[in-house]
């Protein structure tokens, strides 16, 4: 879970989708452990193009970012 908080945020918004919380349900990857929707690569993408990095350099920035899909890397929270 993570919060972001600024002028320029797209408040009262849920971004990504809730995990089914329970022992072995979908997003249960064990020992209490919930798999998320969103990646800390895509929060930090949008984060990144907001502060200027141009997509062509965000793998240099986030060397992850390539694992997701190039139309997510902007959440559109800022």
């Amino acid at each position: 879970m993570h919060f972001v908080i600024g002028g320029a945020v797209n408040g009262r918004r849920f971004y990504g989708t809730p995990p089914a919380i329970g022992n072995n349900t979908a997003d249960d990857v064990g020992q209490g452990c919930l798999l998320p929707t969103i990646g800390v690569d895509q929060y930090a993408s949008t984060l990144a193009s907001w502060f200027g990095v141009t997509p062509s350099n965000m793998s240099t920035e986030l060397p992850n970012i390539g694992n997701y899909n190039a139309s997510t890397w902007n959440l559109g929270f800022v």
